[in-house]
Order: structure tokens, then sequence, then C-alpha cells
């Protein structure tokens, strides 16, 4: 199968690359920014290739608050461009969307596990520059024909990803304390729940939707397992010899955090076979051992 990856040298992207050369794909990683359309056309035509995953975005929702513009553009005019580019492309593409679970935003207790047919209510600029960037992937399939696949990925990580984010972040922090002699680490909301699945799990995922995914559809990528923060602050813990006290920061919190994100991964898994294999603390021991101490 040739494959474009946009979005290949973030944190997800080297980890779908990997697996995708494992499987036996033909990759092309595509180049520059998603918002030069020209340049988009040109690579996407260059390559023809049988699927496009659509990682590029700019993905860390506390910063989009910062800038909603740049957030918005970078990850629905981005989208676009892909999406267009793909759609004038000489030969039959299938276009992998990734969004995020961001997209349902605030839900009631009896929408838990979160499916797919759970109404779209984004709190975040964040998660609503995802639902304009999904709805066009819809709208590009029933109104162009565009074969086109949604992903709403529910939290994932692994070693490498930037500290920025929780599971990571805490990881760091913690060895940073050790590090520097300290007994203490700074932390946010400790009583967020997500459903966190390995990204290593997760790109799994992605290639059996552009194989077994039906057009048009939405699929939620995750667990179905919620996991508090202070949950993994506790297991990693356990992996050093010393107390660590946790010091609560008001700048760590962001102006809405969702209090619960758990999904349903039932869709997901009726359609391609697949199932999480790496668990939590296989997943948290693998993120602490890569992590580098954060200073300051």
């Amino acid at each position: 199968m040739k494959a474009l990856v946009t979005g290949a040298r973030g944190f997800v992207g080297p980890y779908l690359v990997a697996h995708l050369a494992a499987s036996g794909d033909d990759i092309t990683e595509l180049t520059g920014d998603v918002l030069d359309a020209d340049s988009v056309h040109e690579q996407i035509a260059a390559a023809a290739p049988d699927v496009v995953y659509h990682l590029a975005a700019l993905s860390h929702v506390g910063e989009s608050w910062k800038d909603p513009n740049r957030a918005f553009r970078v990850n629905a005019e981005g989208t676009l461009n892909v999406l267009r580019a793909a759609g004038a492309a000489h030969n039959a593409v299938r276009v992998v969307v990734i969004g995020s679970a961001e997209e349902y935003g605030r839900v009631t207790p009896d929408q838990v596990p979160i499916d797919e047919d759970t109404p779209l209510r984004p709190v975040t600029p964040y998660g609503s520059a995802k639902v304009a960037a999904e709805y066009l992937a819809l709208q590009a399939h029933l109104g162009a024909g565009l074969d086109t696949v949604r992903v709403r990925a529910f939290n994932h990580t692994g070693p490498g990803q930037d500290p920025r984010f929780v599971v990571a972040g805490m990881a760091h922090r913690i060895r940073a304390a050790i590090a520097d002699g300290h007994d203490h680490i700074k932390v946010g909301n400790l009583d967020a729940v997500r459903d966190y699945t390995d990204v290593r799990d997760v790109v799994r995922a992605y290639r059996l939707l552009a194989e077994h995914g039906a057009a048009g559809e939405a699929y939620n990528v995750c667990s179905g397992i919620g996991t508090a923060v202070h949950e993994i602050v506790a297991t990693y813990l356990t992996f050093i010899d010393r107390g660590i006290a946790l010091e609560p920061d008001p700048a760590l919190l962001r102006p809405s955090d969702l209090p619960v994100l758990i999904g349903d991964n039932t869709r997901l898994c009726t359609a391609t076979g697949w199932t999480p294999e790496i668990p939590l603390e296989q997943m948290l021991r693998d993120v602490y051992d890569a992590a580098e101490p954060e200073r300051g």
C-alpha cells in the first residue's frame, strides 16, 4: 500500500511511519506547511498514494486558548487543503483524518463511555477546530465522493512525548525532582479522568482503519478504560525509592477542563479486530524510562 503521512515528524508520526514500514507499505512524508495549499497539492499528486494519514495539527489543547485563530487555521484549513488535494488526485485516495475526543466536549454521566453517536459539543478552541476538520472530511465524502475515514483519538502517550502533555510532563517533573534533590513537584488538576492508550497501539488502529474502516464513518480510538491523573502519579511514584510531595499550581490549570472523557471502542474493534495490547503500567514505565528531567 502506498501511504502518505502528514505530520510525520510530530509525536505520533514517527511511530506510524515505523509501523507502516514494518507492514511493508511504501511511505511518503509530506513536508512543509499544510497551510501551503499549492505545496500540499503538488506533493500528494506526485506521491499518488492509496491512503493519506492526516496527522498534521497543533495538538496541545491548553495552548489553543492562547492563539485560537492559529489553532483553527492549522487544524481546519490545513485539513481542507489535504482533502482538496486528495480529491484532485488522478487515482482513488482514502484519507484517514485524525480527530480528537476533545470534539465531544462536556458530556453527561449517562453518556459515558462515549460512543460515536454522542453529540459533539466542544468547549476548547482545539476541540472546535477538530470538529470543523472532521466535518470537512464528512462533507468531502458526502458532497464530492472522497473516501474519508474520521478518527476520534482519545488520549494517547508513549516514550518521547512532549512534556507539555500531562503523562510525559509528570514523568519529567519527577525525574527532575530526583536529579535536583527536591521533595516536591508542581501539579495541575489531578482529578481529571482520561482514556489513555499507548501510541504504539494507536498507530496499529490507524492502519487497520485505513484497510477496514467504512468510508465516511467515524471511529473512536481508545482503550475504554478511565484513569485519573492522580493514579498516573501514584504509578510513577512506585518506580522510585523516595517520597515526592504534590504542590498544586494554578498555572497548570486550563481555562476549561473536562472532568471525564472515556470512550467506547466497540465500533473500531468490530470493524478491524483491533484490541489494545500494551497495558497502562507498561506504557507509564516506558514513558518514565524515556523521560529527561524537566528543568525550571
